[in-house]
């Protein structure tokens, strides 16, 4: 007998064809933006299979979630380095 369950990264595609509609019906700005989303859930697919969660959505989620914090964290120490520069004499 085969595997039955697919595996976290082929059940994340199939969740991300599902969302196709969506992404279609958006402006290409938010598209790009929904694209970037996306890619995040790729590329925490390691971590999200790891997670075991019932729902896919949620280890999706936390993957996107994951990456706007980074994105946040990166900002704010680009900020500071900016603000230390125009401090300096």
């Amino acid at each position: 007998m085969g595997k039955t369950v697919p595996s976290y990264r082929q059940a994340l595609e199939g969740k991300i064809e599902e969302w196709k509609g969506f992404r279609k019906a958006l402006r290409r700005r938010d598209r790009e933006a929904f694209d970037e989303m996306v890619d995040a859930c790729r590329e925490y697919a390691s971590a999200g299979g790891m997670a075991t969660r019932p729902v896919l959505f949620e280890a999706m989620v936390m993957a996107i979630l994951l990456a706007q914090q980074k994105s946040l964290r990166e900002t704010r120490e680009k900020l500071e380095e900016i603000r230390g520069q125009l401090d300096q004499p």
